[in-house]
């Protein structure tokens, strides 16, 4: 299958995706920021497979269906596309709000996976009620949260006002659904903590050591909640590790896909 940026229509409702290489399917849930269809990461991911990257309802260039207000309406969207595509055995690969997304479908069914790996995931609540987990990103200017997010700033920069008309609209678009999806409660499901015990695929989860979005005792904490779990940081990378460090993302991944067969059998 070449390379494509195809349109998906799940329940009437119109994506865009990015599809590349062949092979057993891997589903990647972009974060806050999108998915740009020239990143390194998918290509990368695609050696081990045939990679289907959406953007989410609402952002990029996808449309939003009327009622989808929450995270958790996000992760039906997706059970609906793997029935809708028939897949099997799906590699479940999430970054940062794409990885509360791939936790939120995975506490609900794992019928159709065969792992999960998730990285500098939000979604749940670690620390006391007087404790900020997550630093507020909608209050930083872009050199800030740069700083924050990146172990090299530079990484994240981006000349907003020379963009492409049609990549201004999708910037613009990811940042108010992202937003609407996860303002209140500030990036957290409540429910979500209590739920993560049902997750029964073997899962990874990723660490770009230098976030300081999140901090490494939230991001252990939120990976003792799930059974059996593997917590893996990655150097020289911060909050979007796919970006920072793509090569590397994609070997770990990759590799854990291609663990024994018996470190991959489903627990009951």
């Amino acid at each position: 299958m070449p390379d494509a940026i195809k349109s998906l229509v799940v329940n009437g409702t119109t994506i865009e995706a990015i599809e590349k290489g062949q092979g057993r399917p891997i589903l990647f849930l972009h974060p806050g920021i999108g998915i740009d269809p020239a990143a390194p990461v998918l290509t990368a991911l695609a050696r081990g497979g045939r990679v289907i990257a959406p953007s989410h309802p609402g952002f990029g260039t996808s449309q939003l269906p009327k009622g989808m207000t929450s995270v958790d309406d996000i992760a039906y969207f997706y059970l609906d596309l793997l029935d809708q595509l028939d897949l099997h055995d799906v590699l479940l690969v999430g970054v940062g709000l794409g990885g509360w997304i791939a936790a939120e479908i995975a506490v609900k069914n794992t019928t159709r996976l065969s792992r999960l790996v998730m990285a500098n995931a939000v979604g749940v609540k670690i620390g006391d009620r007087e404790t900020r987990d997550i630093v507020d990103i909608w209050s930083l200017m872009p050199g800030e949260f740069n700083a924050l997010a990146y172990a090299d700033p530079k990484a994240g920069e981006i000349d907003y006002k020379n963009l492409p008309q049609a990549e201004s609209l999708a910037a613009a678009r990811n940042r108010e659904a992202h937003a609407r999806v996860a303002w209140s409660p500030y990036m957290h499901n409540p429910k979500l903590k209590n739920r993560l015990h049902r997750i029964n695929v073997p899962t990874l989860f990723l660490w770009g050591a230098a976030d300081r979005i999140l901090s490494e005792t939230y991001g252990r904490g939120y990976c003792g909640l799930i059974p059996g779990v593997k917590f893996e940081p990655i150097a020289k990378a911060g909050h979007f590790p796919h970006i920072e460090q793509p090569d590397e993302f994609a070997r770990r991944v990759l590799a854990f896909a291609e663990a024994a067969p018996a470190a991959q059998a489903k627990r009951i």
